[in-house]
């Protein structure tokens, strides 16, 4: 009886420490993830900014040519 239940807690450890791996490169996965995320969040922040700059540049450009423009029709 004693061999069963020796047999049977090594069984579970066992179990165990196969489930507590698996877990493991879950919360692994998990982090590596969200660490992902947050870097494509980063890069969308600076692409937006860096397409904001370009539309400003581009309407500053199109004022001074009308500018430029009215100025030679007077």
């Amino acid at each position: 009886m004693r061999a069963i239940a020796s047999r049977l807690t090594i069984a579970v450890a066992a179990a165990l420490l196969v489930a507590g791996c698996g877990l493991g490169e879950t919360v692994t996965s998990s982090a590596a993830g969200a660490a992902s995320e947050a870097q494509q969040a980063k890069q969308a922040q600076a692409t937006e900014k860096s397409v904001q700059q370009q539309l400003d540049a581009a309407s500053r450009a199109d004022a001074q040519k009308r500018e430029a423009a009215e100025q030679e029709a007077q």
